[in-house]
């Protein structure tokens, strides 16, 4: 169930579940929507719907950073492409990134100049292993896909396991052409940024040095110092 206010537009998450469920291929495995309802009160209105029950927990609880490192079987990962290679057939208007957010924030988070991407898709814009299921594949929690700089669903997903080396290694080994060729790095260094806009409000902060390390890998640029979040007043 979300809310949303009645005087301020409607965010990309409010219908992104349903449009997911209508528009997505059935190859790509994921909970199905059965029923919705839409309501308005004085000041908001409301969404609620209901989705398939999956028994099975996530490849993790508890957050999205790889805490240690997974045991999956290679179909698992050959599913995985398979179905962000299915999402990224589908036509949407949906921005789940857009060009304006790196000309903004490129600099100061990367310390390097904004790029200008040129090869965008349609992906899921939130894997990780919180939204990932062991075998058989599911992926949940649509509400946010739509376009992205091609291989940022991937460098989202690798630079959330860094802290877990083996698997790291794994999602560079089974997504070569994204982790490891210049023309695709874009998208992971958008990912990148996202996070360390993240580690800027205080969130993962054991994940920044990670952060930190793999874009000064992939530019050759030190990183400007992520400035720490402001203390709650005691």
């Amino acid at each position: 169930m979300v809310s949303a206010p009645l005087d301020k537009p409607l965010g990309i998450t409010w219908d992104g579940t349903v449009r997911a469920d209508t528009l997505l291929p059935r190859s790509v495995p994921r909970p199905r929507v059965h029923d919705l309802l839409e309501w308005t009160g004085p000041a908001h209105r409301y969404r609620a719907e209901l989705s398939e029950y999956l028994a099975r927990p996530a490849l993790q609880s508890g957050g999205p950073v790889l805490s240690q490192d997974l045991d999956l079987p290679a179909s698992w990962w050959a599913d995985l492409r398979a179905a962000l290679t299915a999402t990224a057939t589908v036509p949407t208007s949906r921005r789940a990134v857009r060009q304006q957010w790196i000309d903004r924030h490129f600099s100061r988070l990367l310390g390097i100049p904004p790029i200008q991407v040129t090869s965008w898709t349609t992906g899921h814009g939130d894997l990780h292993v919180g939204n990932l299921l062991p075998p058989p594949l599911v992926i949940v929690d649509w509400e946010s896909w739509g376009r992205m700089p091609t291989g940022f669903d991937i460098g989202l997903f690798h630079a959330y396991s860094l802290p877990a080396p083996a698997t790291a290694a794994q999602v560079r080994a089974v997504f070569p052409d994204i982790l490891q060729t210049a023309e695709q790095q874009a998208g992971e260094l958008v990912a990148l940024a996202q996070l360390l806009q993240v580690s800027e409000r205080g969130g993962h902060p054991g994940l920044t040095p990670h952060i930190v390390r793999r874009v000064e890998q992939l530019t050759g640029t030190p990183v400007p110092p992520v400035p720490k979040p402001p203390q709650a007043a005691a």
